[in-house]
């Protein structure tokens, strides 16, 4: 909003009245003050004269042909160009009914003709103030909003930092400590099996050079199924071989979710990201008491190491996952039958991730589920800091807010989503491979 003021010239005003000598007294008295005044004969000249330079405050005669004051206020308030302008009628018409119309229309104030000019520059001068005053109490309240937006982005980003550091250093030292100990029954177990398998060897000699045991030895082996523990022994030191590389995977998974270590920009494998965070959140896709188990669909194009901070990135897949099971969960809790009497109503629950590169020379990753979708009641709200749908104690309304930070303001990137109600919903991540700045850094 823009008011037209500077040391020689106190305002614009627009004059409206189908009396010339009225326009010409009027015109004359407002410019000795200082003023530049624009004249208009009829209504449809004024909307024009609106549209080509906004005045700062319109004189408008009621008893007009073609169209009186009253519509042609009625139009400058139905536009937002124009509905601010404060305007003042003059008329010569003295009745209280055609002055509370003239208020109603949006009028400010009302002369009545014959005016004094005293009275006309004092009320002139008595609205341009209380418009001043308006657009300065607007521009405060923008400028309210403004440190209000950057507070709460600075509080957003400083709950993410702690949250980072703490997780990281969690994680980080659970990976350590898991560690030590896997590694030891991971590098041990071959040799293990080796020396059982050496014995059996042995025992099994044994039944070769000596078939007729004693009686004490025949006892001890059909008390113990020799033959079955010999057989089985093996299949034992196979899964304890493919239970601790299972480990070993999860503390590796563990580690690069967490990128404890590595605070800047690096070229990072984006599924690598991806799959260690469903790692992280297996527990939370098994069947429940509430649903059936989640089924994750993997449609990973080929990618290019991507420019990124790792560990922001895979707490922006972790929130969105996150989230994505909570709405399949809802889904589910929302409907007062069994889950198993839901299968024949409802479909399975899933999640879909699909990643690809586009030709802006970015990669998109999408995450979708199918269940209930967003109310369109909170579109536009969804990365709003501490909005949150959640009950209280199951969300503080951070998870997408922190997501919009690092992928717009950190990696120049956007995120957005697509929902309709009982149709699911999509997040949508665009990040470039290469990031400017890291580029300039190189």
């Amino acid at each position: 909003m823009h008011f037209n003021q500077n040391n020689d010239n106190k305002g614009n005003i627009l004059v409206v009245d189908d009396t010339p000598d009225n326009l010409r007294l009027l015109s004359a008295m407002l410019t000795a003050q200082g003023y530049e005044v624009r004249k208009a004969l009829n209504g449809k000249m004024a909307l024009t004269a609106c549209q080509i330079l906004v005045p700062d405050l319109i004189l408008l005669d009621i008893n007009m042909p073609e169209m009186n004051g009253y519509e042609v206020c009625r139009q400058l308030k139905a536009d937002e160009k124009t509905s601010d302008i404060p305007i003042i009628f003059i008329s010569a018409l003295d009745d209280v009914l055609d002055k509370v119309k003239a208020f109603d229309v949006g009028g400010v104030d009302y002369i009545t003709k014959p005016f004094h000019g005293e009275e006309v520059l004092s009320r002139i001068q008595n609205q341009i103030n209380l418009r001043l005053l308006r657009i300065k109490l607007q521009e405060n309240n923008l400028l309210l909003q403004e440190a209000l937006n950057d507070l709460k982005i600075a509080q957003v980003q400083q709950i993410q930092n702690e949250k980072m550091v703490a997780l990281g250093q969690l994680v980080a030292g659970i990976a350590h400590e898991i560690n030590n100990p896997t590694s030891f029954i991971y590098g041990n177990i071959l040799y293990a099996s080796q020396y059982v398998q050496d014995l059996v060897n042995v025992i099994g000699v044994y039944q070769e050079e000596y078939p007729r045991p004693t009686a004490k030895i025949q006892q001890l082996v059909n008390d113990i199924d020799l033959n079955f523990v010999m057989k089985d022994l093996k299949d034992l030191m196979g899964a304890m071989y493919r239970g601790a590389d299972r480990i070993r995977e999860i503390v590796l998974a563990l580690q690069n979710f967490s990128r404890h270590d590595e605070a800047e920009m690096k070229l990072v494998n984006i599924h690598q990201g991806i799959d260690s965070t469903l790692v992280m959140l297996q527990h939370r896709l098994k069947e429940t008491t509430v649903r059936p188990a989640i089924t994750v669909i993997k449609e990973y194009d080929n990618l290019p190491l991507v420019t990124c901070y790792a560990g922001e990135l895979n707490q922006v897949f972790m929130h969105i996952l996150n989230n994505a099971i909570d709405a399949l969960e809802e889904s589910f809790v929302n409907s007062s039958l069994p889950f198993v009497e839901k299968l024949g109503q409802m479909t399975i629950p899933q999640i879909h991730i699909k990643t690809q590169r586009t030709s802006s020379n970015c990669v998109k990753i999408s995450i979708a589920d199918n269940g209930s979708g967003i109310p369109e009641s909170i579109n536009g709200r969804l990365f709003d800091p501490f909005f949150t749908t959640k009950a209280v104690g199951k969300g503080s309304g951070l998870g997408l807010s922190i997501s919009y930070q690092i992928i717009v303001h950190k990696h120049h990137g956007n995120i957005s989503y697509l929902s309709s109600p009982r149709q699911g919903t999509e997040l949508i991540v665009e990040i470039p491979i290469e990031q400017p700045d890291y580029l300039k850094l190189g």
